[in-house]
């Protein structure tokens, strides 16, 4: 089923220019709008795209990227070495990512690579925390303490507008 054009407009608003190769809404933010894509894992260009879950809302990136600067995921891959419990919730993340991923489509050149530094250590929190509002609550247990700390990012209202032209 193809996405709807408005949500199209919408995504292209949230990033500032089209989106590629989205294969659906992964989830809405409470807001209404989208605020994670599920991309294809081949760009209609032919590049294999790994990373199956797309956090689109510019308000989370914004506030994602001000955790990633804090030194958070080094923070978090310490803990991975040290903690075998999260490191063997973090691992299941990888699995039910690629599972997702399978089940959208194959691409041999990136099989067994997730994304987001999965299994091993943390890369990309905007990654983890796309899968875990893809994916829901418990699927990735970095993903969830990344939105935690978030809080009620969409408490101010869409990041877009109506009219998806232009941030709110």
């Amino acid at each position: 089923m193809p996405i709807d054009p408005s949500d199209e407009a919408v995504v292209a608003a949230q990033l500032g220019r089209p989106p590629r190769s989205i294969h659906a809404v992964a989830h809405r933010c409470p807001c209404g709008n989208p605020d994670v894509v599920a991309t294809e894992p081949r760009l209609d260009d032919g590049t294999p795209f790994p990373t199956t879950f797309y956090l689109t809302c510019p308000r989370a990136a914004s506030m994602i990227g001000t955790l990633e600067a804090s030194g958070l995921m080094r923070e978090m891959s310490e803990r991975l070495s040290a903690d075998e419990e999260l490191a063997a919730a973090y691992a299941r993340a990888h699995d039910a990512y690629l599972e997702a991923r399978a089940a959208i489509g194959e691409v041999p050149e990136i099989a067994g690579v997730s994304a987001g530094g999965m299994p091993g250590r943390v890369k990309c929190l905007h990654v983890l925390a796309g899968q875990s509002l893809a994916q829901g609550p418990g699927t990735n247990p970095l993903g969830d303490e990344v939105l935690d700390a978030l809080g009620a990012w969409w408490q101010r209202g869409p990041c877009v507008g109506a009219d998806a032209e232009e941030p709110a």
